[in-house]
């Protein structure tokens, strides 16, 4: 792999990545662009864009995508139809085809080796129960893996292995950047980190709280044990902290009534955080 100095890390979070790409375009229209990508869940879709296209195009392209989610067939079906794939398949709402055809028209190149930077995103093996990243190959088939989240997509089958969502084992990959060398890395993230948790009241919150306990656990040890030479910038989303039991927002994945001002606020006060660095 090339030197490695900036590392772009983006993290997953479903619906909400739309923040991500307000921030790629406040980093990028600022001149600020990577010199390696990672990427988890939502953060490889949004990652392997720029990755492909380290300009402000690539921004412009994903807001386009983002607010067509909902009128294409990617996670396409009525009720009706969600629950005869469950009834089929007994493991997931959705096929992964649609999703594979919105991603085989948005990225350019088949291969993630055929990338203009250097790009990596995880998924979690299912037969091994460890994180599994992928440098080389189909690029969409590995995008597919670290997206394909339990109960919505099905898993993906690659060199022998089921995978599924990377968020799972690594949301926001920020010490493989610097095993990989990386020495200022801007952490791109749906947001969340600094809400104040509370005991789940209702039965569906369980499982939501306890994943949410063990992504940030791993993100807070991953920053501490940084080197104090790493320099780290964790771009803010412009959304209100207020303290919540349990943001459901990320679930609503085909509403994308939001979209357009997830990515304003985000760009606003990423633009507003990098100024004040200039300054």
């Amino acid at each position: 792999m090339p030197d490695v100095d900036v590392a772009f890390v983006l993290g997953g979070g479903g619906h909400l990545g739309a923040h991500e790409v307000g921030m790629l375009r406040a980093l990028l229209e600022r001149g600020i662009a990577p010199d390696l990508v990672l990427g988890t869940s939502i953060g490889a879709i949004n990652g392997a864009a720029v990755a492909a296209d380290p300009t402000p195009r690539a921004a412009e392209r994903l807001a386009d995508v983002w607010t067509r989610i909902e009128s294409s067939d990617a996670f396409g079906g009525g009720v009706l139809g969600r629950i005869g794939t469950l009834m089929r398949t007994r493991t997931h709402l959705h096929d992964n085809d649609g999703l594979r055809r919105l991603l085989g028209e948005t990225l350019e190149a088949e291969r993630i080796e055929d990338l203009r930077v250097p790009f990596q995103c995880v998924a979690a093996s299912i037969e091994s129960a460890s994180e599994r990243w992928f440098s080389r190959g189909p690029l969409v088939e590995a995008i597919l893996a670290s997206s394909a989240v339990p109960g919505l997509l099905p898993p993906v089958l690659i060199d022998g292995e089921h995978h599924v969502d990377g968020g799972i084992v690594n949301s926001i990959p920020v010490g493989r950047a610097v095993a990989l060398g990386a020495r200022t890395i801007y952490v791109l993230h749906v947001g969340r980190l600094d809400r104040p948790l509370a005991v789940p009241r209702w039965p569906w919150e369980v499982g939501l709280v306890a994943f949410e306990i063990a992504r940030r656990h791993r993100f807070v040890g991953d920053l501490a044990a940084l080197p104090p030479d790493i320099d780290v910038h964790v771009m803010p989303t412009g959304q209100a902290e207020a303290p919540a039991y349990t943001d459901l927002s990320q679930f609503r994945y085909r509403d994308t009534t939001k979209v357009r001002e997830h990515i304003d606020t985000a760009y606003e006060a990423s633009v507003g955080y990098l100024d004040g660095l200039r300054s």
